[in-house]
């Protein structure tokens, strides 16, 4: 699918100038309509551990993965300050969206589904607080006001739903309308993810230190997940949360960095250089940390 979206940007089926309406489409309806499908008639959202851990973990992975990483960078003698924070941001941010979903979908169902946006609250709340606050070297109050979004509304107004019982008394017609729309979540996200590697390796250039790239795959994709799995097997949290702890820890960096540091004063291609790297690495890198966190972490049938 990532293929895919590189294919149609690279032939221009998918202008760059559709990107921002298809985005938004996604952001607001799509995703909503997913979240609305997943969440309700979900035993697993209801627990009161996964309501209250479930974020909590999401912050807290996010933001120590920030200041492990930024005080990490001068091992790979990363100096500049710029340099420095935009390391620190992108390898320290996990791809939290759209690749871990459909794995947790496939691997866990969806009850592990549900969690992972209970989770990725607390994920939106470090980057837009920590993560910005580090990225730009102001304080975090601007940030607040990005966590407030639509499919955070949608999040609490699933929960408030499936507290009432709507998967029994809400007309079905309305269900079946939110499960064919949110079904195009996953496929039209993933798409334009190729569609942006597709804008980055254009603007990719050959030149640039390579113990930058070398450090964030070192740290993302090495010690880090280690961190995430530790956490997934000693937190006393239920099996649901376990999953998408288990999965987030084998993700390469986010993509929205590249973005955000070119918005708060990063340096864009140390940020390009980072998720390009750790995302091609993580082609082979994704299903050893799955199958060793399986193992690691005893889920049953594990290899």
């Amino acid at each position: 699918m990532v293929l895919a979206g590189y294919g149609i940007r690279r032939v221009d089926w998918l202008s760059a100038e559709a990107d921002l309406g298809l985005l938004r489409v996604v952001v607001n309806l799509l995703y909503p309509c997913l979240i609305l499908d997943t969440i309700l008639g979900n035993v697993a959202v209801e627990n009161p551990a996964n309501l209250l851990l479930a974020p909590a973990a999401g912050f807290v992975t996010a933001a120590a993965g920030f200041a492990a990483c930024y005080w990490a960078a001068p091992l790979f003698a990363i100096a500049d300050s710029k340099q420095r924070r935009t390391f620190a941001f992108t390898a320290g941010l996990y791809n939290y969206g759209y690749i871990p979903l459909p794995l947790i979908q496939k691997l866990f169902g969806a009850q592990a589904t549900g969690v992972l946006f209970l989770h990725n609250v607390g994920v939106e709340a470090a980057l837009w607080t920590v993560g910005i606050m580090l990225l730009s070297g102001a304080g975090p109050r601007d940030g607040w006001r990005h966590i407030f979004n639509v499919p955070l509304m949608a999040i609490a107004l699933a929960l408030a739903l499936n507290l009432a019982g709507a998967r029994v008394w809400m007309p079905s017609f309305i269900l079946s309308a939110a499960h064919s729309i949110g079904a195009a979540a996953i496929p039209m996200g993933v798409l334009l993810t190729g569609a942006v590697f597709a804008d980055q390796l254009r603007q990719a250039s050959p030149e640039g230190r390579n113990a930058i790239g070398l450090g964030a795959c070192a740290l993302r994709l090495g010690l880090l997940p280690i961190a995430m799995l530790s956490l997934a097997r000693w937190l006393p949290c239920p099996p649901e949360l376990r999953h998408v702890i288990l999965v987030q820890a084998a993700m390469p960096s986010a993509v929205f960095p590249v973005i955000l540091a070119k918005h708060y004063g990063g340096d864009a291609p140390t940020a390009l250089r980072i998720v390009l790297l750790t995302s091609a690495l993580s082609l082979l890198t994704i299903p050893l940390w799955l199958r060793f966190g399986m193992y690691f972490t005893g889920e049953p049938g594990a290899p």
